[in-house]
């Protein structure tokens, strides 16, 4: 299994990546993906960044991203999110904190 993807790295290291925040914080990132499907029967993914306190006892806020990906199951949808390099992750991260999100 290759680690440089999101799900591959879960899978190789049974645990989420890391990464550094501009801000000087800390976060983990997950995939989330919609309980049920919208209107068009589709299901939304994107990608939860939980901020660590310093320290890293615990989180103490987070960022999320907009859907990257849409498909007709959950399942589908999860997968093609954790098929992110780490890199293309960082870089959502880092337009999330550019952009103020959370």
């Amino acid at each position: 299994m290759d680690d440089a993807t999101l799900g591959g790295y879960e899978q190789v290291h049974a645990r989420p990546p890391a990464f550094g925040g501009a801000d000087g914080f800390s976060y983990t990132v997950s995939v989330f993906v919609d309980d049920d499907p919208d209107a068009a029967g589709v299901f939304g993914a994107a990608l939860l960044f939980l901020r660590w306190a310093p320290g890293g006892e615990r989180p103490i806020g987070h960022l999320e991203t907009d859907y990257l990906a849409h498909a007709a199951t959950a399942a589908a949808a999860a997968a093609a999110v954790a098929a992110l390099t780490l890199h293309d992750v960082k870089a959502h991260l880092d337009r999330c904190l550019a952009q103020g999100a959370s």
